[in-house]
């Protein structure tokens, strides 16, 4: 399936983690209010299991924001991906590439996990469109991102992606990985811009 394929629909984490972060961070009182401003008070009584909609996400990201500010939004939104990445380690990404990514050196080790992510981009990118633009050292590229869609900022605001990345990239390439969007459309930019460094 490509990108194109899946309608605008994103993987249920995207929900379920961003639920879990704001539940154990600001409790459920907190959770609750996010959901329901989102317009998505239905899944407080049961957790997406399928993909949803993005329509979803985006409004979700944009009731984070407007319910604890942007700051707040994006230390949760950051820890929902860090869950995100641990969800994809226990029942995702097949135990014999983790170990045979644990061994690579950190550059091949990086370029084979970039190149499965691509592979996988559809089910979190909804109908924007995913690019690693360079491999050395590693750059990826978001045009679209529901994350941020629609919206103004005067900082990136796409951390679920950024801590997702971090965490498969702190497992399986290198332990210092420190994933940083360095470019965002909520302020302006052409598209969104990650970039991962280790030392």
């Amino acid at each position: 399936m490509s990108q194109t394929d899946n309608h605008g629909r994103i993987g249920p984490n995207a929900i379920i983690r961003v639920f879990e972060a704001l539940n154990e961070q600001r409790g459920r009182t907190v959770a609750e209010a996010v959901f329901q401003r989102a317009g998505l008070g239905g899944y407080l009584d049961a957790l997406p299991e399928a993909m949803v909609p993005e329509e979803e996400v985006i409004a979700l990201q944009q009731a984070l924001r407007d319910e604890l500010g942007i700051a707040e939004a994006r230390e949760i939104a950051r820890d929902a991906g860090r869950r995100t990445g641990d969800y994809l380690l226990a029942r995702r990404i097949p135990r014999p590439a983790q170990a045979l990514l644990k061994i690579l050196p950190a550059k091949l080790a990086s370029r084979t996990l970039l190149k499965a992510i691509s592979g996988n981009a559809w089910t979190f990118v909804g109908t924007g469109h995913f690019a690693v633009t360079s491999a050395s050292p590693p750059r990826i590229e978001i045009s679209h991102s529901p994350l941020c869609r629609g919206t103004q900022s005067d900082e990136p605001l796409c951390d679920f992606y950024a801590g997702t990345f971090e965490r498969l990239f702190r497992v399986l390439v290198h332990p210092d990985s420190v994933f940083t969007e360095t470019a965002c459309q909520a302020t302006g930019d052409p598209s969104c811009l990650f970039e991962v460094r280790w030392s």
